[in-house]
């Protein structure tokens, strides 16, 4: 039985219940004015299967959510897991189910909100999957780890999974809508470098001012590092890992070794390599691993690791100077904005890795869809001709991959190597080759 308190906040939660004349209006609320279009809006929402979204958070999954469900309202029922009531009264998805069925038979959407919370998520969609309520059933979370059960319940054939990350350059160039080529090409400098230096978080990009922007920027590295670390996953020494984040936004684009950072942190190896499985169930950052496929001479051990948001990584440093030329670290501003598009872009089957030969050959990013294999070179110096350089055709020798791309400042052309097609991009254009040769 769900108590009296329970049904109160149900009901605070859910307005729409109440007073049903006046859902659309009540649901469109939860929208912003200014909303910007995800590209994952194209889901696919179906009866007694759930849609997991997961993100960092404040990434905007909520409200791409309730843009999806205003056409649904009234009959909706959105729960709020990060409330201790609300997760008490609905313990077992038998309780909800049981609710659903007595109390709410129109309700034909259910929305559970930072599922991570939950001790029990996975366990606790399977069931209400399982019940088949002939719902709709959306669940976000900011880590996935929070999305599995303890027990090891599989959701295969229940679930899907999307993944929201901070705005992606096309999804801005969209909601800008620059009406001519003039103001497309300033459109797509601005919202460049304003993803190089703040990066795509909602409430950032959105922000007026440079200092409301780094405010903003501020409470959710302190969120990311006091709220989650301490909180969610119990870390003790919460110095060592902001102390570790911070050595990681230094080493952006760099090979980096373990026992070195735990010497630094004070800490030992085991749990820098824990701290970075958190980092990356937070989606903070992302280990990229070397691309090998069986050759010798490949180095196959140290890893880099690169940011999901540029912003959060120059929070960490205190550096905003918003110069890009000026800056002495544009390399890896540049080579880890690519990484944040390529990540934000390409499916969860595909990989991304990087390329180095004991002799010095590199390639930045190898990406792997399937059979097909593409490469991105990331150069923030000026290129005055198209040429492929011997790292590059090094790699198009051994590897054959469908096409390559020259991320760089100033040049766009197309050269040949053998079958291969170079491009070179600049970062105006890099998404869209993403979206038309990678996606």
């Amino acid at each position: 039985m769900i108590g009296a308190e329970v049904h109160k906040r149900i009901e605070w939660f859910n307005p729409w219940l109440v007073h049903p004349e006046r859902a659309r209006l009540l649901v469109e609320e939860k929208v912003p004015a200014n909303y910007v279009h995800r590209r994952v809006e194209n889901i696919r929402a179906q009866k007694d299967r759930a849609c997991l979204v997961v993100g960092p958070r404040q990434a905007g999954k909520s409200t791409m959510i309730w843009q999806l469900l205003r056409p649904l309202a009234p009959d909706l029922l959105f729960l709020n897991m990060e409330d201790p009531l609300i997760r008490a009264g609905f313990s077992s998805a038998v309780d909800l189910a049981g609710f659903l069925r007595e109390k709410l038979p129109a309700v034909r959407a259910v929305f559970i909100d930072e599922a991570q919370h939950m001790k029990e998520a996975g366990l606790f969609v399977k069931g209400l999957t399982d019940a088949k309520l002939g719902l709709i059933l959306w669940v976000t979370g900011s880590s996935s780890f929070h999305l599995r059960s303890k027990t090891r319940e599989s959701l295969a054939g229940r679930a899907t999974r999307e993944r929201i990350l901070p705005f992606s350059y096309n999804e801005l160039m969209l909601h800008t809508s620059p009406s001519n080529a003039i103001e497309k090409r300033h459109a797509g400098g601005r919202i460049s470098e304003h993803l190089r230096l703040y990066g795509g978080y909602p409430a950032v990009y959105l922000a007026g001012s440079a200092d409301e922007k780094m405010s903003i920027l501020g409470d959710l590295v302190d969120g990311l590092i006091l709220r989650d670390a301490s909180d969610q996953y119990h870390i003790e020494r919460v110095d060592a890992y902001r102390k570790l984040l911070a050595l990681l936004a230094r080493q952006v684009g760099s090979q980096v070794n373990f026992s070195e950072l735990a010497s630094i942190c004070n800490v030992d190896a085991g749990t820098v390599r824990s701290y970075v499985e958190i980092m990356e169930e937070s989606h903070i950052v992302k280990e990229v691993r070397p691309f090998a496929e069986g050759k010798r001479r490949e180095i196959t051990l140290a890893p880099k690791m690169f940011f999901i948001d540029n912003g959060i990584r120059n929070q960490l440093l205190n550096d905003f100077s918003g110069d890009m030329s000026l800056r002495r670290d544009r390399g890896p501003l540049l080579e880890n904005w690519a990484f944040t598009e390529i990540y934000k872009h390409v499916p969860f089957q595909a990989s991304v890795r990087f390329w180095r030969t004991r002799g010095g050959a590199e390639v930045d990013f190898v990406i792997e869809r399937g059979r097909n294999v593409f490469a991105v070179e990331v150069k923030a110096a000026g290129l005055k001709r198209a040429g492929p350089g011997r790292s590059v055709r090094s790699f198009i020798d051994a590897y054959r991959p469908e096409r390559v791309a020259f991320l760089n400042e100033t040049l766009e052309a197309t050269v040949r190597q053998d079958k291969t097609e170079i491009d070179f991009v600049t970062p105006e254009g890099f998404s869209g080759w993403l979206l038309g040769n990678v996606v």
